[in-house]
């Protein structure tokens, strides 16, 4: 059965994202069929599509999806035709009508959340969690500095840390987003464009800078967190929105005060089916009790994934970006 899909062909900018049909055939051994309802779009599709992160060409776009089991391969135990899943992470392929995928790697749905907001936060959601818990087990009465805050996965870093019990310093890119970053939960406010930013972090915390810094701009941002951090803080950096971080001689974590830097992955966060489900798990709690309101930006059908990725590169949306077949 042929399905459409988002296909590249060679690395690039958004104008490689192509629609076209591909089979789809039945689920082998531990495999699913998914009919796909909703699909995430995340940065990390962007850094498969440009090369900076290699796979082998031609290749499906996309990490995250949600929709109903169509077929169930030999061996699958506990997840039946019918079912609601989702998931996000590897093997990638999600922008598809329909696709195949590992059944330990998928997650069942409670029946209170709908597929669109599933995949508006399945994977930034998981990310949160383990960062907030397991990189750094974020303790009330800490200052910590999230990037991006009113973004998708600072916005979620924000309000989950708030409710921690954590004082957030967030940052942004524009005057304008200050108000989603106060609506998220960050209790002060820096300008990135400001280059006394690191200064005005360090003043909040009347000099002593923060324990841990999230970071997933990169390039334009990694120098000025390490500015920010107190003695032996920790450093976090898990994205590259405005690039990668350039290698950096290790002397530097010395010069600021014994700092840690970590550059941790969900993938090896949920490697295990354990870590998968109870992560999930800790996320869909904090929703269903409104301790985290995900947010949908905009929903672009399967066909325009080449605008989707557009919006998100502008870094002009302050929400998800789901696509839908």
């Amino acid at each position: 059965m042929k399905v459409p899909a988002i296909r590249v062909h060679q690395t690039g900018g958004p104008e490689v994202l192509r629609l076209e049909d591909v089979e789809v055939g039945d689920p082998g051994p531990g495999q699913l069929r998914i009919r796909q309802s909703a699909i995430g779009v995340n940065f990390i599709d962007t850094y498969f599509r440009t090369g900076l992160y290699q796979h082998p060409l031609p290749f499906t776009a996309g990490q995250e999806g949600a929709g109903v089991v169509e077929a169930v391969g030999e061996g699958v135990q506990d997840i039946r035709v019918g079912d609601r899943v989702a998931y996000a992470g590897g093997p990638i392929g999600a922008y598809a009508a329909e696709r195949l995928f590992p059944a330990d790697k998928v997650v069942l749905l409670p029946d209170w959340i709908d597929d669109q907001t599933a995949v508006s936060l399945l994977l930034k959601g998981m990310t949160a969690e383990y960062l907030l818990h397991r990189t750094y087990a974020v303790q009330k009465g800490d200052w910590i500095l999230v990037h991006a805050a009113a973004g998708a996965t600072g916005g979620l870093l924000c309000q989950w840390a708030n409710f921690l019990g954590a004082h957030v310093i967030g940052s942004v890119g524009s005057a304008g987003k200050v108000p989603v970053a106060e609506a998220n939960g960050a209790e002060k406010i820096v300008l990135t464009d400001d280059a006394d930013w690191p200064k005005k972090v360090r003043d909040f915390t009347d000099g002593a800078g923060v324990r841990v810094v999230y970071d997933g701009v990169g390039a334009a941002t990694f120098d000025g967190s390490l500015e920010c951090l107190q003695t032996r803080g920790l450093m976090v950096s898990f994205g590259n929105a405005s690039g990668a971080v350039p290698p950096l001689a290790i002397s530097r974590l010395t010069d600021r005060g014994s700092l840690f830097l970590t550059r941790p992955t969900l993938r090896d966060h949920t490697a295990t089916r354990k870590d998968l489900t109870e992560s999930a798990a800790a996320l869909f709690d904090v929703v269903h009790r409104g301790v985290v309101k995900p947010t949908i930006a905009k929903i672009f059908p399967l066909a325009d994934a080449a605008d989707a990725h557009r919006a998100i590169e502008s870094r002009a949306v302050t929400g998800s970006v789901i696509l839908v077949p």
